[in-house]
């Protein structure tokens, strides 16, 4: 039977992302497990609740040299809630949130929420779907809203591009943005896995966007050797 190697990179990027869950205060890493492998890193085990889960994945992007999280981590609660309960505070959350229209309908089964209906914006979408994640008895979101924009922004192109460089979060001088129909497509590289979220986050913000295919490659720079601590 073929076994895996690690190099001594998967080592230390698993090593630093075991360090990470640790020291991030939203996370309680006692039942995760970590593997790394070729900067792909793979987060299993349980927690607590649906808000830790993302947590963790979060945690595990901002560690140097990781290019994609698979999160297999499985939401337990300790106190269980019925799905009526459930879709009752769902539908509160989506009334109250601001940005989400009353067309955004929620159904729950299993603990798993899924959401449907129409909205006009990628943000509104987004902003349903930030409502009903931190819901006490949330093992899941599906996010099935239809984005169908009520009009095309003249030089969408050009209004993206200014927001990646108004961004303090984002390197824009390796992104390429082209526009085919309503969707922004992204490529280039970036060093990390953040400055790809927050490129992503900024296209799909522009008006006239229903999604966007994001197709940057994280690319770290050399990392240099870190001193002796005596």
């Amino acid at each position: 039977m073929a076994t895996t190697s690690l190099t001594d990179t998967d080592v230390r990027v698993r090593e630093a992302v075991v360090r990470q869950l640790d020291w991030d205060p939203e996370v309680d890493s006692s039942a995760i497990g970590v593997a790394a492998k070729n900067g792909i890193v793979t987060l299993t085990g349980f927690i607590g609740d649906y808000p830790g889960k993302l947590a963790a994945e979060r945690a595990a992007k901002r560690v140097h040299g990781v290019r994609a999280v698979a999160n297999d981590i499985e939401a337990r609660l300790k106190l269980g809630r019925t799905d009526a309960d459930l879709a009752r505070d769902a539908a509160r959350a989506l009334e109250v949130r601001i940005g989400v229209p009353d067309t955004v309908q929620a159904v729950v089964h299993n603990g798993y929420v899924t959401l449907t209906g129409r909205v006009s914006w990628i943000a509104q979408k987004k902003n349903a779907e930030k409502a009903v994640a931190h819901l006490p008895g949330v093992h899941g979101i599906f996010n099935h809203i239809d984005v169908t924009p009520d009009q095309t922004a003249r030089d969408v192109r050009h209004r993206i591009a200014e927001a990646l460089h108004r961004s303090a979060d984002i390197d824009a001088r390796n992104i390429s943005i082209a526009i085919s129909g309503d969707a922004a497509v992204l490529t280039g590289s970036v060093a990390s896995w953040f400055q790809r979220e927050a490129a992503e986050r900024a296209a799909g913000d522009a008006p006239g966007i229903r999604w966007v295919d994001n197709r940057i490659v994280v690319e770290p720079p050399p990392r240099e050797e870190e001193p002796e601590i005596c």
